[in-house]
């Protein structure tokens, strides 16, 4: 055995894969959590910074929005949330005003939004067939397009 043998067996690389951990890919997760107080804001941000891989929390408690960064699984971070909380967890079901054709159509237009989102129709499957635009709708909006 000469020193070459020696050598490059200290600096060889594992055999095994289960050496090397596979790391989840960096995304936002954006959840609608009832948050009342500044108590349950505390809960659910102490919830989330203890998880492994959360980059960063933000936490907009008038719109009941948490958002969630960082190197994590968009399942297991809502189900830490209900399990920590007690709280109802679901995924965010607004976009922007922008995003939707007919924002006011009533599939789309929801009450409970906050300002500047509505419901998005498009990864609703139940709520799309309601967000379509009257007739009387379409022809209005051609002639103020015309318009301009």
């Amino acid at each position: 055995m000469g020193i070459v043998d020696v050598v490059s067996e200290y600096c060889s690389l594992p055999r095994t894969r289960r050496h090397l951990k596979k790391r989840k890919q960096f995304q936002t997760v954006e959840m609608k959590v009832l948050i009342d107080c500044e108590g349950c804001e505390r809960k659910v941000r102490k919830a989330l910074e203890g998880m492994s891989g959360v980059t960063s929390v933000d936490v907009a408690a008038r719109q009941h929005k948490v958002t969630v960064t960082g190197h994590v699984d968009a399942g297991k971070v809502m189900r830490r949330v209900a399990y920590k909380t007690g709280k109802r967890v679901e995924p965010w079901p607004y976009v922007p005003y922008d995003m939707v054709a007919h924002p006011y159509a009533p599939g789309a237009y929801d009450k409970k939004a906050p300002p500047g989102y509505v419901r998005n129709v498009v990864a609703d499957p139940t709520a799309a067939p309601l967000a379509r635009a009257s007739s009387t709708e379409v022809r209005l909006n051609d002639k103020s397009v015309e318009s301009w």
